[in-house]
């Protein structure tokens, strides 16, 4: 049956040129899935100082206070060891961090669970809309049918314009079976004595899915045959399916074709790694892999696999080209250089390959172990010091700058206040201290979600850090707070500001330019309260280098307050690490990677676990 479809198909496609207008497809393309492809006692976080008298009592223009505040620990160090003790440590059970990996997915989980019963109704009536909706949607039949069959089935559905495209399409997402989708193309070149380009890029993608290789090469020979040319869709699924062959190095002209007219996709360049390393020819396949970097691309993790799984290959194999040891050693950890300096973190199964590259180095000795750090930044597992999460000076200085152009200014400054308003502030902080902590009053006082206590929410924040930790603090808030209601209590408000000093905006304007500015212009030791990731403020950095020194910054100078906050009980915060989470070494004895060990983790979160890697010396 096949020759005979491939028969009709060729002789259908003659007139296939219409489809297409000055060498491209007339119709929109089409992509693929793939190819789109503080509390004193208890063990957390305490900001202190020596205390110091107030040579004034604060006010919004008060004065005094500490130059320079030291991070105090009460956690639990816990004990460094290589024997992966698994029982749990003090500091284990209460160490946390908004940036953790998994916090902001458990975080949804308790709030689901909290939800009212009223969701759960609502989930129970969906299925039922679901259903409705898909009732009038094609169903593939389960066996292959004559043209007249199929004729009749599109007359039942009212003759649609696009019944063999949809139909593909279901074919596709129902898992059909391919000898449906051969008979729906005869059906339709019988039909209308062509096909056209849309149906056979759907007919494409089911071939590739389910792995029918040797249709893919069939409908390759017909689409080079009858089209001009092929769109970034059709390449990715033969560059895909052909890479998977013996026939792989016609993926690789494919792929130099298409770059005649579109940028590869890291998926393209992946496909094409993994089929050169596969069949030995690593110098092809480094080629490829130095190609997608200079472009600016980021590997998929799956190419970082297969680059280091070629530790296993023998020289002498049929197609090897050979690499010394040192040449391949060189490789491998340019890769480990290039995820430290972008912050990327290998997920377990490229970490479990990374391990066993090291240990498979002839005449090294290298040993890897699956380790934590403890809070003050030494690995359980050899007892190193990982490094500091403290910028330094050049770097602190660096980002101060950017932030200032990129943030705080940025390109329209009437979008988050007035230039009059900043240079207020401006002038305000320079009359100051420098602060030791900047707290964003409104964000902190939203912790409680009773309106009435705002201000005591406030005022018992401000109370930690002033009076029991002997903090300068400087509270921003909107002059709105300033008026007497139900939230912001007159007493509360005028006790915050003799405590600390106070700067507010107008209602109109933004607070977290102005957070940034204060904290960052007190100095390397200042840390800001504040429940906001920042997210949209790192993304109007300039470039990934400064947005990854930015985040650096702020998981060492964050606090974020810690479970309820009431008048009765001292006020806890989030732990800060004291180490930076990126992969690093230490000369040429050892590796320091942390990994992905689940998929809960967001982008702002940095994961939990390392790879510890020491060479026996």
């Amino acid at each position: 049956m096949a020759s005979t479809f491939i028969l009709k198909v060729r002789t259908s496609l003659k007139s296939s040129q219409l489809f297409f207008q000055h060498g491209r497809p007339a119709f929109s393309t089409l992509q693929p899935p793939w190819a789109l492809s503080v509390c004193s006692r208890e063990p957390s976080l305490t900001l202190g100082v020596r205390r110091t008298h107030r040579s004034s009592s604060g006010q919004t223009e008060g004065q005094g206070g500490v130059r320079n505040s030291t991070i105090r620990s009460g956690e639990e160090d816990g004990a460094v060891n290589g024997g992966g003790d698994k029982r749990s440590a003090p500091w284990q059970r209460i160490h946390k961090s908004v940036f953790a990996a998994g916090t902001a997915k458990r975080t949804a989980d308790i709030l689901r669970r909290r939800a009212p019963l009223v969701c759960e109704d609502k989930d129970e009536e969906e299925p039922e809309r679901r259903s409705a909706r898909g009732a009038g949607r094609l169903q593939p039949p389960e066996q292959p049918l004559p043209s007249n069959e199929w004729k009749k089935l599109k007359e039942s559905q009212g003759n649609p314009p696009r019944f063999e495209i949809q139909m593909m399409k279901a074919l596709f997402t129902s898992g059909g079976e391919l000898d449906v989708a051969k008979s729906l193309l005869t059906f339709v070149a019988t039909e209308t004595g062509t096909l056209s380009y849309e149906l056979l890029l759907r007919y494409l993608t089911l071939c590739v899915s389910s792995g029918h290789d040797a249709e893919v090469f069939d409908v390759y020979d017909i689409m080079r045959g009858s089209f001009p040319s092929l769109d970034t869709g059709a390449s990715s699924l033969f560059i895909k399916a052909f890479s998977r062959t013996a026939r792989w190095r016609e993926a690789l002209n494919i792929l130099q074709e298409l770059k005649k007219t579109f940028s590869p996709s890291p998926r393209n360049y992946g496909d094409v790694i993994a089929a050169a390393m596969k069949h030995g020819d690593t110098s092809t396949a480094w080629a490829l892999y130095d190609e997608l970097i200079d472009n600016g691309l980021s590997p998929h993790q799956e190419t970082w696999e297969t680059l280091f799984k070629v530790a296993g290959k023998k020289e002498g194999e049929e197609g090897m080209t050979a690499m010394s040891q040192a040449e391949q050693q060189e490789r491998h950890l340019g890769i480990l250089l290039h995820m430290r300096n972008n912050q990327i973190y290998p997920q377990q199964s490229l970490a479990s390959s990374i391990k066993s590259w090291f240990e498979s180095l002839t005449g090294q000795e290298w040993t890897g172990n699956w380790t934590t750090a403890i809070p003050k930044g030494v690995c359980r597992s050899c007892g190193s010091e990982l490094e500091s999460i403290q910028l330094t000076a050049e770097e602190y200085q660096q980002l101060k700058d950017r932030v200032m152009t990129d943030i705080i200014e940025g390109q329209d400054i009437f979008t988050k206040t007035t230039p009059e308003e900043l240079q207020r502030f401006k002038l305000f902080v320079k009359r100051k201290p420098a602060f030791d902590v900047v707290v964003d009053g409104l964000n902190v006082a939203n912790i409680n979600k009773d309106k009435s206590k705002q201000s005591e929410t406030l005022l018992v924040v401000v109370s930690e850090l002033v009076d029991r930790q002997g903090l300068t603090v400087l509270v921003l808030g909107r002059k709105h707070m300033l008026r007497p209601s139900r939230s912001w209590d007159r007493h509360n408000m005028n006790l915050i500001q003799q405590k600390a000093h106070c700067f507010f905006t107008d209602n109109i304007s933004e607070d977290d330019p102005f957070l940034l500015y204060a904290t960052l212009h007190s100095g390397n030791h200042c840390r800001f309260v504040s429940r906001d990731l920042m997210r949209d403020h790192k993304a109007c950095l300039p470039d990934g280098a400064t947005r990854r020194l930015f985040f650096k910054w702020q998981r060492g100078h964050q606090l974020v307050v810690d479970g309820h906050v009431t008048a009765s009980r001292r006020v806890r915060f989030q732990s800060i690490p004291s180490y930076d989470t990126i992969v690093q070494t230490s000369g040429e004895n050892s590796w320091h990677i942390p990994y992905d060990d689940t998929e809960d983790r967001s982008t702002y979160e940095v994961p939990q676990h390392w790879l510890c890697l020491n060479k026996k010396l």
